[in-house]
């Protein structure tokens, strides 16, 4: 824009140009996802529904450290994916999407997540209203609009637009209204609150900054200086600018270019442009362009809230109702003048209660001034680094109590900072912090009214010289190029004076009084700058001037009270009329009821905004180096983190209304014993019934008689600690009515107590009278919060029931603020007179008093017997009671009541604590006679969390670093095309802290970057040298299965020739050919010899059995060998005298194909002659039986058929699909071998056969349960040695790896194949004792025939044998 454009005048209430908006798309699938596009770039959004889901039903657990501490721990956080790609045509990144609305947006707020929700926030309707300079200007946020990332339930809530008056407000996507259900948006609060005018934005500059801590130049920008204390959308925005601060360099600037990203501020800001003719600076060259004043307000968030509900200072220094306001001159000449000034409530500990009588609301002290004085020093040091030296000005009246009581209170504090003590001899007016008091309404109750508040100046005007201004000067050398002026974005501007102090203004409330007097402070700043350049302004100027300030302090009230700032009248016309006094008369009764009714609801939606409320997360951007980081900064904890040991005295006492008791001491209760040499940092101390709970009493707290009670407290912890680092100082107190809690710390642990808050709740008379209700306060010491209640429960002997009520009302009922409750803690403490009795009778209560059986009188506590049923106080615990009962006595005597009421003794007053880091040290009751109750006290060791946060944000930025140079690569493309699932993208979370993640398609946790995986276990040693430890075959193949079986068992070494059985494991790495081993060594055509040890470093990629191709080629002539042996199967069949093999089996192991090992080769089967027939005749031999499918997928027994193999038989079925039925052939047995193996299962079993029809049992199968191995048979150790077995078969060749279930067989040929032959007599009675077949099976069931492999070998004679598997259990 060039300087001699008309148009760079402002025009209020114009729309952003087109090139500050964006479009807002929406893809629905293939999931959905949402994109803001500006003209070169596009930012898509997605949820991710797989984890979050996943996490909520409990399947998956997110990172401990990536949580906030929440009262509602089943809310998990959200986690979403985000992209910035560049957009074209070419690669169709948007191509899917369509407009979500017909109109631009023109920025976005930031993601905030609604429950299982979550909704991006974007600005739909805005309008410029200031121009601090060219190329700078401010928009005000008319309207907002929030779109879930997860659901399309809300894309059809509509709410009305007021700037849509044309609009489809009667259609979303073609539907009328009237047929659509009205629902409530989630965000519907919200969006009420950023849409009323409060927020501003600015696309062009850093609007959170003041001009001084801006860069001079207008066109510098950077996001990564947002000043957060006025950073309203900091909660929301704060994931989008993390992952900008991830980007490389240039892609940053392009997310910075598309103006997507929005700062929005909360208060005022408004520019009037002075025409030439008004300007007191003249334009350069003649040019007649305006100047621009403006003022801008800045609302901080730090302790944001209404009225009544944000008063004083918290623990980390920040002050409600804080304002930056700054005044803004710019002139066509090339001059800038910047002033800055604040305000804020009183900063000290205090609080006001509203009520409907104005002018009658209690203000409550609610801390002392030895505990303030920390958060006060912190509150001033940090405005004296920021603006330099503070003057501060205390507009609060001294005739009014409570104002002056603030006053001296704030007088105090300043007293005792450190920055109001000036160095060396020089006088106090060269300290950092200096005050002036000035009674507003006294000064101005003159005739001349509120004119008379120019008197300030006086007393402010020396401050105000030393002060000066900011002023920023365009460069010489940069005004003109060959005579035309240069364009504005290229002008260089020179600092020539910057402002070195700062007004810090307040009043009650920091609005009407502080308004007029900031007035009059930036008035005498705009006329310093003037003056020393030697120009005046018109009266014109200063009516302009004047009309911003009014129209700021209107905007200021409205935000804090509700309505507009009373005396605003004469703000704007410098005179007070009629009309304004009836103004201001409607506005207070307008806040009357705003802070009554109004303010608590507005103070929640602020709290949401902020994310501040109990339960609330933000939304994780996702990305994996910071997932790492999460993980390795849990594991580092120890490094930034210490675990620290503080002990806490609680006390409590029912007071019987007495006051007798103040001067006593009291060391033998809040100094006992049992503390020795310790001296505990916490002492929290309660009391009952402070006050006589008379009519007149219960609905008022007179806090005379607490504060008595204080000061006896401090003097007797005075007495006892009176060490320079063991001083206590009073950190908080509250009151209802009768119960007061005092909470008092060791001056030297200030600095690590923050966030103290009290709070109250009523159960007298159904919650209207204080007589009966809790009183607590908490505090974070250090990380870990802290809860202190003490409570005065319903009285009666048989009330226990209204009791549990009390508790219950006091325990979900009694709030801080944002929503915290008493469970929100990691520690917490409940004493009081919570009134449970002992359910004996008199005379049998004193009787075991008087033997002090504590435990008979403890069994009919009602509060030991609620407890035990889970009716009140749950999960709470109490030390053992070993003092006596603790009500009721006569005052002055140890002698139980003797009244005619004659109170039975009970342990009325109790300490109960909850928390995990929490150790009881001692218990007991003090002997302080002067009320009817005794005193009781406990000793508390708390582990508390120290953690150092400056050293883990460095720790944090190293590992995030170093993990991004490892891996690389940016954020996962979103694009349409992408089919990669959630969880591929976003990765699951560990189950437990310690485990790995979750595995997917595309990641796997046990690859490290490409590699394979070690295992760095080693099987533990054996009992003794002759045993090796293997992995239990007999454990369940499940590991998460529950099992006695241990993991690893001792078999004896493979010296034993029987020790390859004995080492059988189930772990698929490891085959044994067990069969070979065994064949060898029972052969006596040579010597035995067992192979090598398996070895898998030997082999390059095979594991196992070798293939049949692989084996070394014979010089035989003959046929190819046939197929593989089946493996081991449930029963051992009958053998042939020729080589047999089960086609059952073979066709599984044609089935199974190991990693990394070739196909099976298929023998070619001979191709008949074209007049034989394909099937052959009945007395021919027939093909091998097939089954249907593999053995192991056909049922619990597979089949163990058996066919001769001396010609290679027609594999023709398995070719064709395992589809031909063949009847088996009989396997040759010898009738020895066969009737001993039945007289062994008969004797075992106590039945001959399987279910007593003569078959024999066979062998548990792998996939049977364990329980149906039990009561089988069990083969026999083999014991004689001598027998021998005649092998035959091809031998293998010296070094070769002998083909498992084959037996050697000669180079000369193989043994010929035998004709069929009728069954014998003991096949024939197995035919007729077997169980038929089922119909539905192809196959026929094969006759199984067991043979003692490690019996007696006489007599057999072994062909190929079946291969042995281990069994899996």
């Amino acid at each position: 824009m060039d300087y001699n454009t008309p148009s760079s005048a402002l025009w209020t209430g114009q729309s952003p140009s087109t090139e500050k908006s964006s479009q807002i798309l929406i893809r629905e699938y293939p999931h959905r996802a949402i994109a803001i596009a500006s003209n070169s770039h596009a930012l898509i959004l997605r949820h991710s529904n797989t984890t979050s889901e996943a996490i909520a039903n409990g399947f998956l657990a997110s990172i401990p450290s990536a949580r906030t501490r929440t009262g509602n721990s089943d809310i998990p956080t959200s986690k979403c994916m985000v992209e910035f790609s560049p957009t074209s045509k070419s690669n169709k990144l948007l191509e899917h999407y369509r407009p979500l609305t017909p109109r631009p947006i023109y920025g976005t707020l930031g993601l905030i997540s609604v429950g299982r929700d979550v909704f991006l926030c974007v600005i739909t309707q805005a309008s410029r209203v200031a121009t601090i300079r060219p190329f700078e200007t401010v928009e005000r946020i008319d309207a907002v609009q929030f779109f879930c990332l997860n659901s399309a339930e809300y894309d059809d809530v509509i709410v009305v637009d007021p700037y849509d008056l044309d609009s489809d407000a009667a259609s979303v996507y073609g539907q009328p209204l009237g047929r659509r259900e009205i629902t409530e948006h989630p965000c519907h609060e919200l969006q009420k609150l950023l849409g009323n005018g409060t927020f501003y934005y600015s696309t062009d500059f850093d609007v959170t900054n003041r001009m001084q801590d801006r860069p001079a130049d207008a066109e510098a920008f950077n996001i990564d200086n947002f000043d957060e204390s006025f950073l309203w959308n900091s909660f929301m925005i704060r994931p989008l600018v993390e992952f900008r601060s991830r980007l490389q360099q240039q892609t940053r600037e392009a997310l910075d270019a598309s103006r997507i990203l929005t700062s929005a501020i909360r208060g005022f800001c408004k520019t009037w442009s002075i025409p030439q003719g008004s300007a007191p600076l003249g334009a350069r060259n003649g040019t007649g362009l305006p100047s621009y004043l403006t003022v801008i307000s800045r609302l901080s968030c730090r302790r944001a809230g209404t009225r009544f509900n944000s008063r004083g200072i918290d623990d980390d220094g920040n002050v409600a109702n804080f304002v930056e306001t700054e005044t803004t001159y710019w002139s066509p000449s090339g001059v800038v003048f910047s002033y800055a000034q604040v305000r804020g409530s009183v900063p000290v500990f205090w609080e006001q209660t509203p009520g409907l009588l104005p002018n009658q609301q209690k203000i409550s002290i609610t801390r002392s001034t030895q505990g303030t004085q920390p958060a006060f020093d912190k509150h001033f040091a940090e405005l004296e680094q920021a603006y330099g030296a503070v003057h501060v000005i205390n507009l609060l009246s001294a005739t009014k109590p409570s104002e002056n009581e603030l006053t001296c209170l704030y007088r105090e504090g300043i007293r005792h900072c450190p920055l109001s003590q000036p160095e060396g001899a020089q006088s106090r007016d060269h300290a950092l912090l200096r005050d002036t008091e000035y009674d507003f309404h006294a000064e101005t109750k003159g005739p001349q009214g509120y004119v008379a508040a120019n008197q300030i100046r006086r007393y402010i005007d020396a401050s105000a010289d030393g002060f000066a201004y900011y002023l920023a000067q365009e460069s010489e050398e940069d005004g003109e190029a060959n005579g035309r002026p240069k364009n504005p974005k290229s002008r260089r501007y020179v600092v020539v004076l910057q402002q070195e102090g700062v007004f810090r203004t307040n009043c009650l409330d920091c609005l009407d009084r502080t308004n007029l007097i900031q007035t009059i402070v930036s008035q005498m700043a705009v006329e310093a700058f003037l003056g020393h350049r030697g120009e005046k302004a018109t009266s014109d100027f200063w009516s302009r001037h004047a009309s911003l300030w009014a129209d700021n302090g209107d905007a200021l009230s409205k935000i804090y009270a509700g309505t507009g700032a009373l005396k605003s009248s004469f703000t704007r016309t410098g005179k007070m009329s009629f009309a304004g006094a009836i103004a201001d008369v409607r506005k207070s009764a307008t806040r009357l009821y705003h802070n009554n009714f109004t303010d608590q609801a507005r103070q929640i939606t602020i709290d949401t905004l902020l994310g501040r409320m109990v339960g609330q997360s933000p939304v994780i951007l996702f990305d994996p180096i910071s997932d790492y980081v999460a993980g390795e900064l849990q594991r580092r904890s120890g490094e930034f983190s210490t675990n620290e040991k503080i002990h806490i005295l609680v006390g409590t006492f029912n007071l019987n209304g007495r006051t007798d008791g103040i001067d006593e001491d009291l060391s033998e209760w809040l100094c006992p014993d049992e503390l020795g040499s310790i001296q505990p940092e916490i002492i929290a101390v309660g009391f009952q019934e402070i006050v006589e709970l008379n009519p007149q009493q219960i609905m008022n707290s007179d806090p005379s008689r607490m504060q008595l009670w204080e000061q006896a407290i401090s003097r007797t912890l005075g007495r006892h600690y009176n060490g320079p680092n063991e001083k206590y100082v009073l950190l908080r107190s509250g009151q209802l009515v009768g119960a007061a809690l005092c909470i008092f710390v060791k001056a030297s642990v200030l600095h690590h107590i923050k966030n103290v808050e009290g709070s109250v709740k009523k159960t007298g008379m159904s919650g209207m009278a204080g007589n009966k209700g809790a009183v607590a306060i908490r505090l974070d010491y250090a990380n870990t919060p802290i809860c202190f209640v003490t409570a005065h429960l319903a009285a009666g002997f048989s009330n226990y029931d209204e009791r549990n009520r009390d508790y219950a009302i006091i325990d979900h009922g009694l709030r801080f603020q944002r929503n915290r409750g008493i469970g929100d803690h990691d520690s917490v403490i409940w004493f009081g007179d919570f009134n449970y009795r002992i359910g004996l009778g008199l005379e049998t209560a004193k009787e075991l008093v008087k033997r002090r059986d504590l435990g008979r009188l403890f069994e009919n506590d009602q509060l030991n017997l609620q407890m035990v049923a889970g009716l009140a106080f749950r999960f709470y615990s109490e030390s053992r009671i070993t003092f006596m009962p603790t009500y009721k006595y006569d005052v002055g005597s140890d002698e139980f009541d003797s009244s005619e009421k004659a109170r039975i003794p009970a342990w009325t007053d109790r300490i109960l604590r909850k928390g995990t880091n929490l150790r009881q040290l001692a218990y007991n009751s003090a002997p302080l006679r002067f009320s009817d109750h005794r005193p009781v006290y406990a000793v508390f060791e708390c582990t508390v969390s120290i953690v150092k946060e400056r050293l883990r944000d460095k720790i944090s930025r190293e590992i995030y670093d170093r993990r991004r140079a490892e891996v690389g690569g940016d954020t996962a493309n979103l694009a349409a095309d992408d089919e990669s699932e959630d969880e591929d993208l976003i990765g699951y979370d560990a189950i437990e802290p310690g485990l790995p993640p979750s595995s997917s398609d595309q990641q796997k946790w046990w690859l490290d970057n490409g590699k394979m995986a070690r295992s760095s276990i080693s099987p533990p040693k054996p009992e003794s040298p002759a045993f090796m430890t293997i992995l239990n075959p007999k454990r369940p193949t499940n590991p998460y299965h529950p099992t006695d079986e241990p993991d690893w068992v001792n078999v004896p070494r493979s010296e034993s020739r029987l020790s390859s059985f004995s080492s059988m494991s189930t772990s698929p790495y490891e085959h044994v050919n067990h069969s070979m081993l065994l064949s060898s060594s029972a052969s006596n055509s040579a010597p035995r010899k067992l192979p090598p040890p398996y070895d898998p470093s030997a082999l390059p990629v095979k594991f196992g059995r070798k293939q049949i191709s692989e084996e070394p080629k014979t010089p035989s002539t003959e046929v190819a060998p046939p197929p593989p042996p089946p493996r081991r199967q449930n029963t051992m069949s009958s053998m042939n005298t020729g080589s047999t093999i089960s086609n059952a089996t073979a066709s599984l192991q044609l089935a199974r194909k190991p990693v990394n090992r070739a196909p099976l080769a298929l023998p070619a089967p001979p191709k008949p002659a074209e007049n034989e027939p394909e099937q052959p005749p009945a007395k021919q031999k027939l093909p091998p039986p097939v089954a249907k499918k593999p053995a192991h997928l056909a049922g619990p027994t597979p089949s163990a058929s058996s066919v001769a193999s001396g010609e290679p038989a027609d594999l023709r079925p398995l070719q064709e699909g395992f589809e031909t039925l063949v009847p088996e052939l009989p396997r040759r047995s010898t009738a020895s071998i066969h009737e001993s193996l039945s007289s062994i299962y008969a004797g075992q079993n106590g039945h001959n056969g399987r279910d007593g029809r003569g078959s024999t049992s066979s062998l548990p199968f792998r996939n049977e349960s364990p329980r149906a191995e039990e009561g089988r048979p069990q083969l026999p150790r083999r014991t004689n040695s001598s027998a021998s077995i005649y092998s035959s078969g091809r031998t293998t060749p010296a070094g070769g790896i002998p083909l498992p279930g084959l037996t050697g067989q000669s180079a000369l040929g193989r043994k010929p194949q035998l004709p069929m032959r009728k069954p014998t007599i003991v096949d024939q009675q197995h035919k007729q004792t077997a169980p038929p077949a089922p119909a539905s099976r192809k196959t026929a069931t094969p006759k199984a025939t067991a043979v003692d492999l490690l019996g007696d070998d006489a007599g057999i004679e072994m062909g190929e044998w079946e291969a042995l598997k281990p069994t899996t259990y």
